[in-house]
């Protein structure tokens, strides 16, 4: 068995000495580069080049140039890009079980969090099985925070301040909430969010804080009312036929890049949110937060959303909610 250095060294011979062709995997990612996204993935890049030897050419695609985030799933399942970045809820058509981490107020804790994402786990396993059978496979999980809620001129404190007020979502179960709660939910790319505020396509927007800070989204909302009654996860998933003609030993050093680059970004949330919590309010806007009796007003809106889930997810969904209720 070869070591890393010694292996790298094999590869960049080889590669030199036109043994065999340099394989592109091609990343579409919708947010910037300047995101924490962005930034996470040009370390996996850093990584993977690295460890290969050069062997695998890593090209990231930013800012939806090749696709938008809800194509990502049929155009890396097709083969028709090696790899892409998506929301988990981008997979809900083909594998309701993803939304379980947009059931409303489930992980309130970083402890939960990390529990359900961490390798082996209950959650985790389950997804990516689910996630498998549309012919992608999960890479690696990126961290994206907790969802809160933007809004202009006035904070959206409880579900009464949404009555009548349309929503953007990025999700079929944050619509489900969003009814609950008694607003028009609208389903609207992250890339397109800005636009859509600005427009006043949508008078309450929905997305992670570090979304505000990559997409200047003080720009067209003044309020954040951080409510976090989700949790974002982003993966980063290959083409399973792609994935299978690799050799093992590349298999093997794009793994390894992988576990960095997530626990890198895992680690980092905290503090990359805090950062964008930091810019908003320096760039004019206003953080709210809600009170416990707020908050109980939210929570009590939300069982509805639970039993669609289990509905629609079935014996999967409810494996993973037993996961994390301990049922």
């Amino acid at each position: 068995m070869l070591n890393k250095v010694a292996f790298g060294a094999a590869i960049t011979f080889a590669l030199s000495t036109g043994a065999f062709a340099q394989e592109k995997m091609r990343i579409s990612l919708q947010l910037p580069l300047t995101s924490h996204l962005g930034e996470n993935l040009t370390l996996f890049e850093q990584e993977v080049e690295s460890r290969t030897g050069g062997a695998i050419d890593v090209e990231i695609y930013d800012s939806a140039t090749l696709y938008k985030d809800k194509e990502v799933p049929a155009a890396v399942g097709s083969g028709a890009i090696e790899a892409g970045v998506a929301s988990l809820t981008r997979y809900v058509g083909d594998a309701p079980v993803v939304d379980i981490f947009y059931m409303p107020f489930l992980f309130n804790t970083e402890e939960k969090v990390r529990a359900a994402v961490a390798e082996g786990s209950t959650v985790r396993d389950t997804l990516e099985a689910e996630i498998a059978k549309t012919g992608g496979e999960v890479l690696y999980w990126q961290a994206y925070g907790g969802a809160i809620l933007l809004s202009q001129d006035e904070p959206i404190r409880t579900p009464a301040d949404l009555e009548g007020k349309k929503v953007r979502v990025f999700g079929k179960t944050l619509g489900d909430f969003v009814s609950a709660a008694g607003g028009a939910p609208t389903l609207i790319s992250g890339s397109e969010q800005y636009l859509a505020y600005q427009r006043g396509t949508v008078d309450v927007g929905m997305t992670g804080v570090s979304g505000v800070k990559s997409r200047k989204l003080w720009e067209v909302m003044d309020t954040i009312t951080r409510t976090n009654h989700a949790n974002i996860e982003f993966v980063v998933v290959v083409n399973s036929d792609w994935w299978a003609g690799l050799s093992p030993e590349i298999q093997g050093q794009i793994r390894e890049a992988a576990a960095v680059a997530q626990e890198d970004v895992r680690d980092r949330m905290a503090s990359i949110e805090e950062a964008a919590y930091q810019a908003a309010m320096d760039n004019g806007m206003t953080v709210v937060d809600l009170t416990d009796e707020e908050l109980a007003a939210w929570q009590a809106v939300a069982q509805p959303v639970y039993d669609a889930y289990l509905a629609a997810a079935g014996e999967p969904g409810a494996t993973v909610l037993n996961a994390m209720t301990g049922n």
